[in-house]
């Protein structure tokens, strides 16, 4: 299953990740972005670091 990239919410900042109809699923983002178009830029060009899943 290939989840789309969104900007999520958590109590520390918006973060790039991905959910499923149960809520959130992975956070794909090192950063943690203050603002919401913070994170939508970085989503939109790239500008992010991706996180290793191990």
């Amino acid at each position: 299953m290939k989840l789309p990239l969104l900007v999520l919410q958590s109590n520390a900042g918006y973060y790039i990740g991905t959910q499923t109809e149960n809520g959130p699923f992975s956070r794909e983002s090192i950063e943690y972005f203050r603002k919401h178009g913070d994170a939508e830029s970085a989503l939109a060009t790239g500008e992010w670091t991706q996180k290793l899943h191990l």
